[in-house]
């Protein structure tokens, strides 16, 4: 009956929303993976009122076999699930796929979310969940996602000694071998080089990357942060290209 309810109060803010002409997103692909088939269903309901297509597995494997299958643009991943669950799942995933992957979890602990982030997940939301927020945060991740790489110059490339990240490709390079990053990686590695030198907060680079105010970022950004590291740096605790200024935040050395 709540989720009814919660339904209807939805469908009611979208025809809002479409009487003012403040929607619609192009038909995008996102797979719901949750072995919770109310839930499936809520979400398929926020998300088609966007004109998102949603595809819906059980557990991990599933997901797993549909990535390989279809088209997908971005994945709303459950931890706790039977057969497979999200952490090893999107684990699976990064090995060769830069989809984003919001979790979804009933745990609010930041030990879960870390957890999350560390292997590979770019956002995170606790349930139960607001559908208004569910549905800015998917639109807010398939715009940087499809969006990326989208620049007049097939050749235009940011080279800071031997780093170079090409925007064409989304390819970030380390003295030519090839390192593979996720959209929110990729976005918070290029606001830093095209601004090498200059030194962003956390707030600064959650808000122009997430493109939301910050609240309560320090986690998010610290993860992504560290993850970056891992990837370009030799020794990511002595870190060549990405410093951090004690007590203000991040910048690219020149």
């Amino acid at each position: 009956m709540a989720l009814a309810s919660l339904c209807i109060c939805y469908n009611l803010i979208v025809h809002l929303c479409d009487f003012w002409g403040v929607r619609k997103m192009l038909q995008y692909n996102v797979l719901v993976v949750d072995d919770d088939t109310e839930i499936k269903d809520a979400i398929e309901i926020y998300l088609k009122n966007e004109g998102i297509k949603v595809l819906k597995a059980s557990n991990g494997i599933e997901a797993l076999d549909i990535v390989r299958n279809q088209e997908i643009h971005l994945i709303l991943m459950d931890i706790m699930m039977p057969k497979m669950d999200g952490i090893k799942a999107t684990f699976t995933l990064r090995q060769d796929r830069s989809i984003p992957i919001i979790m979804l979890s009933a745990k609010s602990e930041d030990t879960d979310k870390i957890l999350g982030l560390n292997i590979g997940a770019d956002d995170y939301i606790t349930k139960p969940f607001n559908p208004l927020e569910l549905v800015a945060r998917v639109k807010s991740q398939l715009r940087r996602y499809i969006t990326l790489g989208k620049y007049k110059n097939s050749d235009d490339e940011i080279v800071i000694r031997g780093l170079r990240l090409n925007k064409s490709s989304k390819q970030i390079y380390v003295e030519d071998e090839s390192f593979k990053l996720t959209p929110t990686e990729y976005k918070i590695l290029e606001l830093l080089m095209e601004n090498s030198g200059r030194v962003y907060s956390i707030d600064e680079i959650y808000e122009k990357v997430w493109g939301e105010n910050c609240f309560n970022g320090d986690n998010t950004v610290s993860v992504h942060i560290r993850r970056i590291r891992e990837k370009i740096e030799i020794n990511p605790k002595d870190p060549k290209y990405l410093k951090v200024v004690w007590g203000i935040g991040y910048k690219i050395e020149k």
